[in-house]
């Protein structure tokens, strides 16, 4: 009987995922809600900060998930 059950690498991969995507959304209402009220003068030196931290979380992610579906396919 064959197992259909992803490893743990592909599991916790698509959760992270899913929270980042959620993260990303997260952060871009809070980018319009500040602009709306006035908060620019925060927002805006802030921006290269976590530019940076998302491109950064984003290649991370995008390597272990490359790597889960090798995994995956030479199970």
């Amino acid at each position: 009987m064959t197992n259909n059950e992803h490893n743990l690498l592909f599991r916790v991969v698509s959760k992270s995922l899913k929270y980042f995507l959620l993260a990303l959304v997260g952060f871009a209402i809070a980018y319009v809600v500040s602009i709306i009220l006035g908060g620019q003068y925060i927002v805006i030196p802030l921006l290269p900060l976590v530019r940076d931290l998302i491109l950064r979380l984003g290649i991370i992610l995008f390597c272990l998930m490359a790597t889960a579906i090798v995994v995956e396919s030479l199970r």
